[in-house]
């Protein structure tokens, strides 16, 4: 499974860089085909795992004013 993820950035924000790096620590890869970075769990997830990895994706984007979308599939 692998989840996407698509940022949109406030001009009054933290700089994609910084945004970049953080996402990196939880595992997340930039991704160039129509989203931002791609999570490869490497195994199904379940939607309670996936809805706890969105909590800690929010926590760590905390105060960086950037909103995201994340969407999951099984490819």
């Amino acid at each position: 499974m692998k989840t996407f993820l698509l940022l949109q950035f406030d001009s009054e924000g933290a700089p994609f860089s910084e945004v970049a790096d953080v996402l990196e620590d939880l595992g997340f890869e930039a991704h160039q085909e129509g989203y931002d970075f791609v999570y490869d769990w490497g195994r199904p997830a379940t939607v309670r795992e996936s809805l706890e990895f969105a909590d800690r994706i929010q926590a760590a984007l905390k105060g960086t004013r950037v909103a995201f979308r994340i969407e999951s599939s099984d490819d």
